[in-house]
């Protein structure tokens, strides 16, 4: 087991006191995992493998409760900016859904693995034109922190395992204990956010 390798989600104790900061950093620990997991065999690979599904499942429940709800409202056109996201995280989520049910020895494994990293690269540069940038221009310094911290306060909350489907409240009310850990998480986000 190497002793170099990207921390688990939350387990950076880094100040984030910029959202935008905070996103594009697990976008770089996101690429850093797909490396680690194409590179490992056996054991080394399912644990990079896990730390990589916990990492997508905590980033995309963080922009689900935090960064969309401000996009939406936050600049012109956020709200289509949203959608395409959710239909792009919606994709991502069924193949991690297929991966997840797959050993990581499986001959199917890797090509799944790729299709994925395409989709999730494809879905992070959008993130990071379409929705990052307008964030940006969009608000102060005080709103990003605050924003940062609901997100830093998310990652403790979030759920381990992604569930396709899951891009909405609505649609997480029919899950039923998934809707209790999503219900967490929007407090712990609120209370972060000095709304709770």
């Amino acid at each position: 087991m190497s002793e170099l390798h990207t921390p688990h989600a939350g387990d950076d104790l880094a100040e984030d006191d910029d959202v935008v900061s905070l996103l594009m950093r697990q976008h770089g620990d996101i690429r850093n995992l797909f490396d680690e997991v194409e590179a490992a065999k056996g054991e080394e690979r399912r644990d990079a493998f896990r730390r990589l599904v916990r990492l997508l499942a905590v980033h995309e429940t963080a922009e689900e409760e935090v960064v969309h709800p401000f996009a939406r409202k936050g600049f012109p056109g956020g709200e289509q900016v949203v959608k395409d996201r959710l239909a792009e995280e919606k994709a991502a989520k069924e193949t991690l859904s297929a991966l997840d049910d797959m050993d990581t020895d499986d001959p199917k494994f890797m090509p799944q693995l790729l299709k994925l990293r395409k989709d999730v690269q494809e879905h992070a540069r959008a993130e990071e034109r379409y929705e990052f940038t307008h964030i940006r221009r969009s608000t102060d310094v005080t709103n990003l922190a605050a924003m940062a911290k609901a997100i830093k306060a998310a990652e403790a909350m979030a759920p381990t395992r992604p569930h396709p489907g899951v891009e909405s409240g609505a649609k997480n009310m029919a899950l039923g204990p998934v809707a209790a850990l999503m219900d967490r998480t929007k407090d712990a986000v609120r209370q972060a956010m000095g709304k709770g």
